[in-house]
């Protein structure tokens, strides 16, 4: 979802899941549709205070995590237009408009049928719905079962209701085979993820934390947001990941910095800490560890690969 510099990064992903509640159109936990019912008789359908009439046949998605979840459930054909940062599957209609900066009259310009957004910056639900324009949140994941719910919501308004459900017991079938993959460790490996050079992380409270906590790994960044008061995305001194001595550190800012494992070695002061030592730093797909579409399952998978031999 998010291409900018670590700081803004950090800050729109803490923000962006905050706004769960605190928009205008407001998600149920499931779709009024049964979850077992087929795509012609999905319509009218109502995902909580949304109703659409008829079968959405010009989508625009300003989120990259609701692309992939798009074109994952078959509803590919249907999106006309997708924001400058959704860049999966290569073939979306990829457009100039902006997510982080989204304009009503750019937008209305595509006479879109369906919106869907991330966040509701500067009150685009608001003006989109003055414009009649259906829209939908699709807001930062916290958990699994947030992301197997948006699924299940944008099946169910775009008319892709069973493909939809096969997607998720797919992906819930995939991670708890890789689950049972993690080996039984008397002490768990520390890690430390960093989301840019300028050392923002995230905790075990964060969906991408949660990821590692199912690959059985013990994050060094939780004491630095124990009271949540940097809602899981605290920035750390090179000093405390130093004395934290992380067995494991896993780069999410490849693309975006330029970061590798080369240039981690090169830090100074750095040479010492055991996942330098041990040539266990692991150079993730900045996309897919910032997204929490059907490709969490690609993740959780390199997590669990690059940490199944690890020895704290």
């Amino acid at each position: 979802m998010f291409r900018r510099t670590p700081r803004i990064f950090a800050a729109t992903l803490a923000v962006a899941a905050l706004t769960l509640g605190a928009c205008a159109e407001k998600t149920s936990d499931t779709p009024t549709p049964d979850a077992g019912g087929s795509s012609a008789a999905a319509f009218p359908v109502t995902v909580g205070s949304l109703t659409l009439q008829e079968r959405p046949e010009k989508i625009v998605s300003l989120s990259p995590t609701a692309t992939e979840m798009l074109f994952a459930i078959g509803a590919g054909p249907q999106v006309t237009a997708v924001d400058d940062q959704s860049n999966f599957p290569a073939d979306a209609p990829k457009t100039d408009l902006s997510g982080y900066q989204p304009n009503a009259e750019a937008i209305a310009a595509r006479n879109p049928d369906l919106v869907v957004l991330a966040n509701d910056t500067n009150k685009i639900v608001d003006q989109l719905t003055a414009l009649k324009i259906p829209v939908h949140l699709n807001p930062a994941a916290k958990t699994l079962d947030d992301s197997y719910r948006q699924i299940t919501e944008l099946g169910a308004l775009t008319g892709n209701v069973d493909a939809a459900a096969d997607v998720t017991k797919r992906m819930k079938d995939d991670i708890a085979k890789i689950v049972a993959e993690v080996p039984e460790r008397a002490e768990k490996p520390t890690y430390f993820h960093e989301l840019g050079p300028e050392l923002y992380t995230a905790t075990s409270k964060t969906f991408i934390g949660s990821l590692y906590t199912l690959a059985g790994l013990e994050n060094i960044a939780d004491a630095a947001d124990a009271d949540g008061s940097n809602g899981g995305y605290p920035q750390l001194s090179q000093e405390v990941i130093v004395d934290a001595d992380p067995d494991f550190i896993f780069l999410a800012d490849t693309k975006c910095c330029q970061q590798s494992p080369e240039t981690v070695k090169a830090r100074g002061g750095w040479s010492g800490i055991t996942a330098v030592k041990n040539n266990q730093i692991v150079a993730l797909d900045d996309d897919v560890a910032s997204r929490w579409g059907p490709r969490v399952v690609d993740l959780l998978r390199a997590i669990v690969d690059a940490t199944a031999t690890a020895t704290p």
